[in-house]
């Protein structure tokens, strides 16, 4: 019984023994404990599948550095129809030629789009108000490939002096033009302001503090008479009476000063008192028939 008892100890120990030598052989570095889990952590309890959402695992596996918010997701690369159409418009507003849609692509960089994508490009221009397109008239049956384009601006037909005056007698009433909308097609539209103003021809509002112009009438350079300067002097040495002065002088003439402010004779005026309103008496009374319901027969009662 001594000699199994014996066996078994000494196979336990051998098998300690081997254990413990494979131990010792192999060496394992440990990392430090996080106090929360870490990026590598959490992705790979993602990849194992803990039933964490994919999109989840995206934001953990983006690098921080790449991020900006104070930017919008889509910032937009220029690709924008709208885009598009709004550069064609200002390259346009500069040509006198009507062009073709494949001169226009040029100009915008986009021969290398899509076939659909142009054919979507040319139908927003088309339906822009301030882009006109001119048909092919060698053709029967239009396409997105034909015509030719041209701006269309808000003032139209006035690109010189001589349109501007035309456009203006043109005019049934006796309305302004806006040199904003004149600049639409025509930019550089002051200087020939500025000249048809010293001739005479167009009466000029302008902006008081940067003196340029705002809007534009037509004038008639015969209506016009050069002042003597010497006149001009002596207009300018006449001394106007102070306004009490004039107010006096008027009153004095039994003439009423139009600077008098009437709301000063209300002041002045006394107020009126209101008169008592007296009250109003009652009539005879009429229901005497009634009389015995309404006396006091309280003392009768036992």
């Amino acid at each position: 019984m001594s000699s199994s008892l014996e066996r078994q100890q000494a196979s336990f120990m051998s098998s300690m023994s081997a254990a413990s030598s494979k131990l010792a052989g192999t060496k394992r570095t440990l990392a430090p404990p996080s106090p929360s889990p870490s990026v590598g952590s959490v992705a790979s309890a993602i990849a194992a599948g803990n039933g964490t959402p994919r999109k989840a695992a995206d934001r953990v596996d983006t690098p921080a550095h790449n991020i900006v918010y104070s930017q919008p997701a889509a910032t937009g690369t220029g690709l924008n129809i709208i885009t598009q159409v709004t550069y064609a418009i200002a390259w346009l507003r500069g040509k006198d030629e009507p062009r073709t849609y494949l001169e226009i692509l040029g100009h915008l960089s986009g021969l290398h789009w899509s076939p659909s994508y142009q054919e979507e490009f040319v139908e927003a221009m088309r339906r822009t108000r301030e882009i006109q397109w001119i048909p092919d008239p060698n053709l029967s049956e239009q396409t997105w490939q034909s015509g030719t384009y041209l701006h269309r601006p808000k003032v139209p037909g006035v690109r010189n002096k001589t349109q501007l005056l035309a456009y203006l007698q043109k005019k049934t009433d006796a309305s302004c033009v806006g040199v904003k909308e004149l600049k639409d097609g025509w930019p550089d539209c002051e200087k020939a302001i500025n000249e048809l103003e010293a001739e005479h021809k167009i009466l000029v509002i302008r902006v008081k503090k940067e003196g340029s112009p705002r809007y534009v009438w037509l004038d008639d350079p015969s209506l016009f008479h050069e002042v003597d300067p010497e006149l001009k002097v002596m207009w300018q040495k006449v001394e106007v009476p102070g306004t009490d002065t004039i107010v006096q002088r008027l009153k004095a003439a039994s003439q009423k000063p139009a600077s008098e402010d009437p709301r000063d004779k209300m002041t002045a005026a006394p107020k009126a008192e209101k008169k008592k309103r007296a009250q109003r008496r009652t009539g005879k009374a009429t229901n005497t028939h009634m009389e015995h319901l309404l006396k006091d027969y309280s003392h009768m009662k036992r």
